[in-house]
């Protein structure tokens, strides 16, 4: 399967928002390791959730992919056919990807299983306030492609 990254969150350092923001623990453990592996973590008792590490303990929560190849592996997985509703969420971009525990911790610039390329720069992007937060609810550190049809949430926000 591939996709498009078209929704991003940050999370970081002395963030209230973020898991790792008490210290670690063993289900945080990877968002203190090295950069450049992924964080995944079950979300609410049923979703999973992918993050990339970035300077730990910092991650960016992937929130949306634009499904490019595999949508029927994905339709399968998440038992929709529409391709807006296939990765628009994290949840729902983990199970469309097949991504689980079992990724958390693997690098993801490996051409593994599981991995993120470099791609075109997206022209036109979105800064909002981070989505369903209750801690840090004022930091505008979601990103999001303007125009896409396949974000989680609208956009409104200034232009960056």
């Amino acid at each position: 399967m591939i996709g498009r990254i078209v929704e991003a969150e940050a999370y970081g350092r002395g963030d209230p928002g973020s898991h790792a923001y008490r210290g670690p623990t063993p289900r945080n453990a990877s968002m203190f390791g090295p950069a450049g592996r992924a964080y995944v973590y079950i979300s609410h008792g049923i979703h999973h959730c992918l993050n990339v590490v970035c300077d730990a303990p910092s991650a960016v929560l992937l929130r949306a992919v634009e499904p490019l190849e595999g949508l029927e592996a994905m339709a399968l997985r998440r038992g929709v056919d529409e391709p807006r509703l296939l990765c628009a969420g994290p949840g729902r971009l983990a199970q469309a990807m097949g991504i689980t525990l079992a990724d958390d911790g693997v690098p993801i610039h490996r051409r593994d299983r599981l991995w993120i390329a470099a791609g075109e720069p997206v022209r036109d992007m979105a800064v909002t306030l981070r989505v369903g937060m209750s801690d840090a609810v004022n930091r505008p550190w979601r990103f999001v492609e303007r125009g896409t049809r396949f974000a989680s949430r609208g956009v409104s926000g200034p232009r960056r």
